[in-house]
Order: structure tokens, then sequence, then C-alpha cells
């Protein structure tokens, strides 16, 4: 019997994991929007009631912040790459190039470009409905950064920064995602 799970941990050490991670404020707005937009998912009365919700870890998923430093213990581990959408948003084609090198492949520049333009969030975005069916419409809503800054109110604000930085700010984590650069007003 050990020998069997000797055998199913192997195979789990031979797994290519790629994690990735949206700031927390755009992910919030994101997670909001989609409880309001999917009628199988149980919805709030209010932004103001998500943002507890969510700041307790009391959503679908769980704790964000939660799930960030269970990540951040395996930032370094070979077979793990962990990807900001943010960097993503930035340059996609360099983005693709890495995942692709992770995985193993040696794509062409003409490859990677390739794929970059089918990727774009506006790409996806058009072949939704194709591609997801009916939430398609409600999966992609708009894919920028910062419209963090069109729902939270000083004190919530103020609250994420205050939680970010006891969880995440001085980990390899907290640095990847460039929190003073996307998440401060």
């Amino acid at each position: 019997m050990l020998k069997k799970w000797l055998r199913i941990v192997d195979l789990f050490l031979l797994l290519q994991i790629l994690v990735l991670f949206r700031n927390p404020k755009d992910t919030a707005v994101s997670f909001f929007h989609f409880h309001e937009n999917v009628p199988s998912v149980p919805s709030y009365s209010s932004w103001d009631e998500f943002f507890l919700e969510f700041m307790n870890g009391k959503v679908g998923w769980g704790s964000y912040f939660d799930h960030a430093v269970t990540w951040n213990k395996h930032i370094e581990d070979e077979n793990t790459m962990i990807v900001i959408y943010e960097d993503l948003k930035e340059n996609l084609a360099s983005g693709v190039k890495q995942i692709a090198e992770f995985f193993g492949f040696s794509p062409t520049t003409e490859q990677i470009q390739s794929i970059a333009e089918r990727a774009t969030f506006q790409a996806v975005k058009n072949k939704a409905q194709e591609t997801h069916g009916a939430v398609g419409t409600v999966l992609f809503r708009k894919g920028v950064v910062g419209d963090w800054k069109n729902l939270f109110t000083e004190a919530q604000n103020q609250e994420m920064d205050a939680k970010f930085k006891v969880c995440l700010e001085g980990t390899k984590l907290g640095a990847k995602l460039k929190y003073d650069l996307y998440c401060k007003a």
C-alpha cells in the first residue's frame, strides 16, 4: 500500500501548476459583478455587503488572502508558476512566452505573437458566447486594471490596504502583485 502512495506523490511532483493572480481590489470588484450577473450564483444586496463578506473570506471559493498566503509558500517551487493578470495586460506576448517555456515549449516569435493576438481580453470576450456558452458574456466584463476605483469607498480602500499589509506585504507574491502601483488611489 505504501508503494502505491509513493507513486501518487511522485506523480504530483511531475505536475506543472500555473496559478493566475489579479490584484485584490480588482478581484473583489470582478467577483462582485460575477455574483450580480450569474443567476445561479447567490447575489448580494449591495457592494458594501459583498465587500464585508469578501474581506472576511465568506464568499464562494473562500478568502483571497488565505489563498494568496498559501500560494506564496510555493512561489519558488520548480513546478509552480505564478502569473499576474496585470503583467499580462502590460505585455501579453512576454507572458505567453514565459508560460510556454514553463511548460517546455519553444514557440517562435510569430507563434507567440499569434497566440497573444488571440488571447487579448477583447479577443477572448468577443468569442465568449462561442467558447463558454451563456455564461460567457458574464465571465468577461471589462478586463481593465483599476476598476476598483469606481466602487471602493475611502474606508474600504484603507481596509483593503491594511489587510494586504498584514497578509502579503514583504512577501514574494506581494511584490509580484505590485500593490502600490495597481491598488493605491
